[in-house]
């Protein structure tokens, strides 16, 4: 099938590739606005003139049209090109806020986290978002209102080389500072206003709360609010992590699996609408209002607007009766979510999987099921359900590497056994929801149900104790991506219709994926970096040779979680563990260690570097008259009380100071 044929393909292409320009080139919207104004008058001079639509230059204005298209709205929904936006304001300094929760975050310990949208900055109306940090004193909801006077702060990047990058994935919601204010410099409004925003998350609250006094386990609980609700935020991580490495996350997730059962209900259960005048019409209407209806209810996150988008399309075909032509809904679904809602979402792991799951099962499960035809119900339908799970891991794969480095072994599995009993937990659980809200449920089923959440929990857990078929700590990069796909898309085109040309494209793809791969091995293996990170209290130092790596550290356990994420992306094979020593010899130049017991370096062994470890208790000034060292490194494992006076000390003596919680890990070079 060459999907390049399909008009909506090519327009939802030619959007993304705007979308990715756009955001890579970060043109101004006047810029933008004008291209899409020329192709459309270029356009419309053309189809006037001579009416045809089928020549080269109209199918290339078409294309400039698409593309002007994404680079507009990804231009418009970036800050610094809204005049209301806090950014273009003074907002530096402490000052006061006007802010509305927007969405309830998962807690930590010892704070709750939500993203707050501002209202007015020092009484001028303003827009923006912020991510709000608060002690956990009182809980609050969408909809609240609060006035603080407060300093918004930046979101640091990760301090260590490998980690993830909290900061950038808040950008990519529109989120660019913090505020963290105590209890005593902010004020809850009382009579909010009401968006719909709150009040699905009233009655999301209601719903739990009514649940809750029906004796539903908290782990269970969890279990029922991310299945039906979307709200995985009192998920504990044991629990979500099962769940990962059993390769059953996405039940965790309200998507296309959960959208596509809860459509295919409501066509049964409104099909008596269709004896009315005009039935098929209403019954759309109210497919797609339900429909959107539990997209808000479900919280809007990118995974539902992705799904219920797509399921809207596909409910409208169905009103025309052309359901077969998936390729076209699903193109005009991303079409219309990425122009109308949210060009970033394009940004975000799970709009990505969502698209390249579904669309490997489009593609790729008719191809499965030409290679093997059960006659046999039970095989028929097993192998169904098992070539929809390959294709969509398939189409997942690279994704996965990449974010995550591991791939579940046993997804087939998980798949096999909870895909075939999705619909029925969907529906009772449905059915529960309402006699919930009505006060009409019955002990009995909540205990049945309770017991049928337990039985899944198990199950995943012990899918996900097979470690020997977890796949984990893969090295992927990004051009290793890129050409994943290459191999998988050549090997699909080939298996439809196999000759020379696709054979040699598949098999070139195949080249270009070894030798990038030993061409990153050869450079990590030419490789040498010692490095200072960052981990609170603790003192962290670790030499890479090549594709070997030696970490000295004061907490072996504590320091394991650092190097892991190093360790991937850098492609280390072996890590050894080693205590901190004194003195290091770092091409040519010394790194002097100077411990909480204060000892001064020999006095031959002039350092350097001098590295502050564990708040020794010494006179900064006098030590760096005597020692006259070329810089001085802190790390994590100092109080902030002496990282502040050594700060102030460095800069009267005009000698650089580096403290790695603020400016992350410090590399000695031996090459670049």
């Amino acid at each position: 099938m060459e999907l390049l044929k399909f008009v909506p393909i090519k327009l939802t292409l030619f959007l993304v590739l705007g979308i990715l320009l756009g955001d890579f080139l970060d043109l101004p919207p006047f810029f933008s606005l004008l291209w899409v104004m020329g192709s459309l008058i270029g356009l419309t001079a053309l189809f006037l003139g001579r009416n045809n639509t089928d020549s080269l230059y109209f199918g290339v204005l078409t294309m400039a049209v698409a593309i002007g298209l994404g680079m507009l709205s990804i231009s418009l929904s970036k800050p610094k090109n809204h005049t209301d936006h806090y950014k273009q304001r003074n907002f530096k300094g402490t000052h006061q806020w006007h802010i509305k929760i927007q969405e309830v975050m998962k807690s930590n310990t010892f704070s709750d986290r939500y993203i707050a949208t501002v209202r007015h900055l020092d009484q001028h109306r303003t827009s923006g978002k912020l991510l709000l940090t608060l002690s956990k004193e009182r809980k609050l909801r969408v909809d609240d209102e609060l006035l603080t006077h407060a300093q918004v702060l930046e979101i640091k990047p990760p301090l260590n080389p490998g980690q993830f990058n909290y900061k950038n994935y808040l950008e990519n919601l529109g989120v660019y500072h913090q505020m963290r204010p105590d209890k005593e410099q902010y004020l809850v409004l009382e009579h909010p206003s009401q968006t719909l925003y709150g009040l699905a998350a009233s009655t999301r609250d209601q719903i739990v709360s009514k649940l809750r006094k029906s004796h539903f386990d908290d782990r269970e609980l969890s279990i029922i609010q991310a299945l039906l609700l979307g709200q995985r935020q009192d998920i504990d991580p044991a629990t979500y992590d099962t769940y990962k490495k059993a390769g059953a996350v996405h039940i965790l997730a309200v998507s296309g699996l959960h959208i596509g059962v809860i459509l295919w209900l409501l066509q049964l259960l409104l099909s008596p609408l269709e004896r009315l005048p005009k039935g098929k019409t209403i019954k759309l209407l109210a497919v797609v209002v339900l429909l959107w209806a539990f997209a808000l209810l479900a919280g809007l996150s990118a995974s539902v607007i992705r799904a219920v988008g797509m399921f809207s399309f596909v409910a409208y075909a169905l009103y025309l009766n052309r359901p077969a032509n998936t390729f076209n809904i699903m193109a005009l679904s991303m079409f219309f979510i990425l122009l109308v809602f949210d060009p970033a979402l394009l940004f975000q792991v799970g709009f990505q999987m969502s698209y390249a799951a579904v669309f490997a099962v489009v593609w790729i499960y008719p191809l499965f099921q030409k290679f093997w035809r059960p006659k046999t119900w039970f095989l028929r339908k097993g192998w169904q359900l098992l070539s929809v799970s390959m294709a969509a891991q398939l189409g997942v794969f690279p994704i996965s590497l990449l974010y995550f480095h591991q791939f579940p072994g046993l997804f087939f599995i998980s798949n096999l056994l909870l895909v075939p009993f999705l619909g029925a937990l969907l529906g009772i659980g449905i059915l529960i929801i309402v006699l919930a809200l009505f006060n009409r449920l019955p002990d009995f089923l909540a205990m049945a149900y309770n017991v049928l959440i337990h039985s899944m929990n198990e199950l995943i857990a012990w899918i996900a104790g097979q470690e020997a078929f977890l796949f984990k700590a893969i090295p992927f990069d990004g051009t290793q991506f890129v050409l994943s796909y290459c191999i998988i898309i050549t090997l699909v085109r080939c298996t439809i219709r196999s000759n020379f040309r696709r054979i040699a494209l598949f098999l070139v793809a195949i080249c270009c994926f070894q030798g990038w791969t030993l061409h990153t091995n050869h450079r990590t293996g030419q490789k040498e970096v010692f490095l200072v990170a960052h981990q609170t209290k603790n003192t962290v130092l670790w030499h890479q040779q090549g594709h070997k790596l030696l970490v000295y550290g004061t907490d072996r356990e504590a320091v394991k979680k650092v190097v892991a994420t190093y360790q991937i992306a850098n492609r280390i094979a072996t890590v050894n563990y080693d205590a901190v020593a004194a003195m290091y010899w770092l091409c040519n130049e010394r790194l002097f260690i100077m411990d909480s017991q204060g000892h001064y370096p020999p006095p031959r062994a002039k350092p350097h570097y001098v590295l502050l470890t564990q708040s020794p208790k010494i006179h900064l000034e006098r030590f760096i008259d005597s020692v006259k060292p070329e810089l001085i490194i802190a790390d994590g494992s100092n109080y902030h009380s002496y990282i502040d006076r050594w700060k102030r000390t460095c800069i009267q003596k005009k000698l650089p100071f580096h403290y790695t919680g603020e400016k992350g890990v410090y590399f000695f070079r031996w090459d670049d």
